[in-house]
Parts: C-alpha cells; sequence; structure tokens
C-alpha cells in the first residue's frame, strides 16, 4: 500500500529541529521525499505499523503534526506527477 505522510514540526528551539530530522531519517528509511515535508512511503500493513509508532514516538503532539494519507494498493492510478524532479519508480530496477 502506499501512504502520502505529511508532518509539520515547530523547530523554534533545538530540540524541534531535532525532531524534524528524526522524523525525515524514520520515512526516509521507508520511502522516498517528494516534497520538504512530504514522503511517498510504500509499505506492508506490518512495516507501516512499526513507522506510524516510530514518528509518533518522535512528535510532541501539542507543536507538531502528522498527517497520512491512504492511497491502498491501486495508487499507480492516483498519482499524477507534473514538473521537476521526477518520481522514482519504488517496484522498478534500481541500477547503482
Amino acid at each position: 500500500m502506499l501512504v502520502l505522510v505529511t508532518y509539520d514540526v515547530n523547530t523554534q528551539d533545538a530540540a524541534g529541529r531535532k525532531r524534524l530530522r528524526h522524523i525525515a531519517r524514520a520515512c526516509k528509511d521507508f520511502g522516498q521525499r517528494v516534497q520538504f515535508s512530504v514522503f511517498e512511503i510504500e509499505v506492508d500493513p506490518s512495516q507501516w505499523t512499526r513507522l506510524k509508532a516510530r514518528l509518533e514516538a518522535i512528535i510532541l503532539p501539542e507543536l507538531d503534526s502528522l498527517r497520512y494519507y491512504y492511497l491502498g494498493a491501486n495508487w499507480t492510478r492516483r498519482v499524477e506527477h507534473v514538473g521537476a524532479k521526477p518520481a522514482t519508480d519504488l517496484n522498478g530496477p534500481l541500477i547503482i
């Protein structure tokens, strides 16, 4: 399934900037950044449970926010990309 994860972290102090880095790092472990605070995460249900718990353990709910948009298994027909920074096919071959 594909989940779009967006976040807004209060970065007015060093602790907030640290939370921001930790949120981004957790998202990078499971998906690709498509905007500054937006990640496309393609996971199975058990991976999603782990990532969601990890993210929610990092934020301070009174200062920060997370949004999850569940696009499901047939997401390729629901996502359209226009403009710079071409999307990476997460299921395609990876050439290093």
